[in-house]
């Protein structure tokens, strides 16, 4: 009777306690109201929750009750599980009571600082079946030890718990995809709203750092020799990112063979994983590395890392990592696409703009120039016979009349060359808009190069092209402007010229001009005809450095 008894004053307690781990819905919450609901159950003096990793071998987190702050500090590294009464339960999960911990066998004892403990209690916690953590409890407040009623009660509140953590986590679960389907959402509509390239793949990297909780988001890319590299990274506001822009991965590391066939890496510790082998792998601990496809391609890896010492990645925080992973790869595409078609209608604007420009505007100015040429030769040759009607006379208006003519002459030729020269700045602006837009270069090199494979096209063959000196060092603004402008006109001209079919391109920095002076010369020689007749035409331009 006096158990029956005890057994009934425990079940308001136990429904008291089975409301209190069901009533919060966040994990850690939860976690902490099953703890102090079980002490206050039992009346136990001391309780803490062990939770487990997956493979069920270690205390991966400890939530615990009765220890005050200096407790905790006195204790120091809480256990692992790995040996003592925390240990069995962990290796064998079923309810277990000690009676006394010191003439237990299985005990190892207490470590120092740690408050002294006689009695022990443990259950197992199962969320879906399967062994989530242990609840532990010791010392009864009364000084009296556990009993069966306890150890009853305990595993009925196990159970519930069980169910609690299970809501808890399906809650949890829930507002990690509301989050991330959040940022998908948002970073396709950035990629679509039109960033740049670089824009882009930053935009991707700072969302996904922020919904991963990551010290750093970081996207990757293919190299020409066939490894990864970093091209973007944001980072936490302690972190400097501009220690990890340029790393690579080498061709044949274990984590690019595994990305290459479309399987994500999850890594523990980046920093002892012998598959990271960068030289930025110390900084980081828990860590993934998404690949990002396309069409079955790899068009780029997003890496999460975590600060080291923090909790490892979930499988459900992993499966969404991986979904947002796969949405923004497609959001790149549609965002590269979308670029594409903009250049392209940027070049077709550009080619429209330049045939208007050749049919109508220098037509028409080549035949204001002919009819000046032509004004120009019947004033000249008006104005040679009223000279010379004037002299037979032995009068003076002749003279005047010669004079008139002359200086008309000389205005007419100054609006013929300012035609000619009007007609050659415009197919200058031709030729600049038929080359395809790029992505410009920085470089001198890089410009002259552009300007010659541009004008290829035009010119039905590649122009040779050889630099002399340090161009790229010694040529800067604005001599490199008017370098390429130079250099534009001259493969115009030679555009121009009929039957070209070899073109020279000489840039040389190494000139020294009339005075001592540093210079800078550029020398493009064709084999077409010259408006002699005859073949072969060489322009040069130079101006000091």
């Amino acid at each position: 009777m006096h158990d029956e008894q005890r057994t009934s004053l425990g079940l308001p307690l136990l429904l008291d306690a089975v409301l209190a781990v069901g009533a919060d819905l966040e994990v850690p919450s939860t976690l902490q109201h099953i703890v102090e609901s079980a002490a206050e159950l039992t009346g136990a003096r001391y309780g803490a929750l062990g939770v487990v990793d997956a493979e069920g071998t270690r205390i991966t987190a400890l939530y615990t009750t009765g220890l005050d702050d200096g407790a905790r500090e006195r204790i120091g590294r809480l256990p692992d599980g790995h040996s003592g009464l925390l240990g069995i339960l962990v290796q064998e999960p079923r309810p277990l009571l000690v009676p006394e911990i010191g003439a237990d066998v299985r005990s190892a004892g207490l470590p120092p600082g740690h408050p002294e403990m006689k009695s022990f209690v443990g259950v197992p916690v199962r969320v879906d079946r399967k062994v989530f953590g242990n609840l532990y409890l010791t010392d009864k407040a009364d000084g009296t030890q556990f009993t069966t009623e306890d150890l009853s009660l305990l595993r009925v509140l196990a159970a519930q718990a069980g169910i609690a953590i299970g809501n808890a986590r399906l809650y949890e679960t829930a507002r990690l995809r509301e989050e991330w389907i959040r940022g998908a959402a948002a970073v396709t509509t950035a990629l679509l709203d039109g960033e740049t390239p670089s824009d882009a793949l930053m935009v991707v990297a700072e969302h996904a750092r922020g919904l991963a909780g990551a010290l750093a988001g970081i996207v990757l890319q293919p190299t020409a020799a066939g490894g990864m590299e970093i091209v973007a990274a944001a980072t936490a506001s302690d972190q400097d990112p501009g220690g990890l822009l340029g790393t690579e991965i080498e061709p044949g590391s274990a984590v690019l063979e595994q990305l290459l066939g479309g399987e994500p890496v999850f890594v523990e510790d980046s920093a002892t994983d012998p598959r990271m082998t960068t030289a930025v792998r110390s900084r980081f601990g828990p860590s993934m590395l998404l690949p990002l496809q396309s069409g079955g391609k790899l068009i780029g890896t997003l890496a999460l890392p975590r600060r080291r010492g923090d909790a490892p990645y979930s499988a459900v925080e992993r499966l969404l990592a991986s979904q947002f992973a796969s949405q923004a790869a497609l959001a790149m595409v549609l965002a590269g696409g979308r670029d594409a078609r903009e250049r392209l209608a940027v070049f077709e604007d550009r080619d429209r703009i330049a045939r208007d420009l050749h049919d109508l505007v220098v037509q028409r100015l080549f035949a204001t120039e002919m009819m000046l040429e032509s004004t120009r030769r019947r004033a000249g040759t008006g104005a040679g016979a009223g000279a010379g009607a004037g002299t037979d006379a032995g009068s003076g208006p002749g003279t005047d009349a010669g004079s008139a003519a002359g200086a008309m002459d000389e205005l007419l030729g100054q609006a013929v060359d300012e035609l000619d020269s009007t007609i050659q700045e415009v197919r200058t602006a031709i030729f600049a808009l038929q080359q395809p837009p790029a992505q410009a270069p920085t470089t001198v090199r890089g410009k002259v190069l552009r300007e010659t494979a541009g004008a290829a096209a035009l010119l039905g063959l590649t122009p040779s092209v050889h630099f002399e000196g340090a161009v790229d060092a010694l040529v800067h603004a604005p001599v490199d402007k008017q370098l390429v402008a130079a250099l534009r006109g001259a493969l115009a001209a030679a555009h121009r010229r009929p039957e070209v079919t070899a073109v020279r391109v000489r840039v040389d920095a190494k000139v020294t001009l009339p005075g001592g002076r540093a210079g800078v010369a550029l020398t493009v020689t064709d084999n077409g005809l010259n408006e002699e007749g005859g073949r072969g035409t060489t322009v040069e331009w130079r101006t000091p450095l």
